[in-house]
């Protein structure tokens, strides 16, 4: 799979998505620092990866509908710090072998996974 990670998450997230044999672009790898949510939303679709962010802005499905997209998932933790991002990061990696991204919107918490499409 291809992801995109999102500059308010730590760098870790992908590092462990490449340790699982994805294919990872941060935000950072490629200079969209401070960009609008738009344009990375653009970049993710132009590359045909999966966004995975903390930003809120992203599961609002009238400004970027799921189905315009490979995938979107968004972490709405009450906990931000880089050892909790990543545990719960790996409880939702288990459901990509069984889960297609494609054309979805993941809202992830700690306790369940909800998907639109």
């Amino acid at each position: 799979m291809k992801f995109k990670i999102d500059e308010n998450l730590p760098i870790e997230v992908a590092q462990l998505l490449r340790e699982a044999g994805h294919d990872v672009f941060t935000v950072h790898d490629q200079k969209l620092v401070g960009a609008k949510d738009a344009v990375i939303a653009r970049v993710c679709q132009d590359e045909k990866r999966i966004l995975i962010t903390l930003d809120a802005d992203f599961s609002d499905i009238r400004t970027y509908p799921p189905a315009d997209f490979y995938g979107l998932i968004v972490f709405r933790l009450s906990r931000q710090d880089k050892i909790h991002v990543l545990d719960v990061l790996r409880k939702t990696m288990k459901l990509f072998k069984n889960e297609s991204l494609i054309g979805k919107l993941w809202i992830v918490d700690e306790n369940r996974i909800r998907m639109r499409s």
